[in-house]
C-alpha cells in the first residue's frame, strides 16, 4: 500500500480540498465519481482518491468554447486577417 493510499479526510476537509460544498460531495460520492468508505457513523475518503479525482476533472484545452462563443469567434476573425496579409 502506498504511503499516501493511508492517508484518509473526512468529508468537510475532502469538500474543502475540491472547493465543494458538502452536499455536492455527498452527490459525487451517491453517483459513484469519488470513492468513499464507512467508519462506523462517519465517512472518509482516500487523499489519493480525491487527488485522482482532481486529475480526471481537469478540463482539456479547447472544450470550452461553448461558454464563450464571443472569443471563439474574435480568434477566427483574427485568423482571417492573418490569411489575408
Amino acid at each position: 500500500m502506498d504511503e499516501k493510499d493511508g492517508q484518509w479526510l473526512g468529508t468537510a476537509e475532502a469538500a474543502h480540498r475540491l472547493g465543494l460544498v458538502p452536499r455536492t460531495l455527498y452527490k459525487l460520492i451517491d453517483a459513484g465519481e469519488l470513492p468513499a468508505y464507512w467508519f462506523g457513523q462517519v465517512i472518509r475518503l482516500r487523499r489519493s482518491d480525491v487527488d485522482d479525482f482532481i486529475e480526471r476533472s481537469r478540463i482539456p484545452p479547447g472544450t470550452l468554447e461553448h461558454l464563450h462563443p464571443e472569443l471563439s469567434r474574435d480568434r477566427d476573425a483574427d485568423a482571417g486577417d492573418e490569411d489575408e496579409r
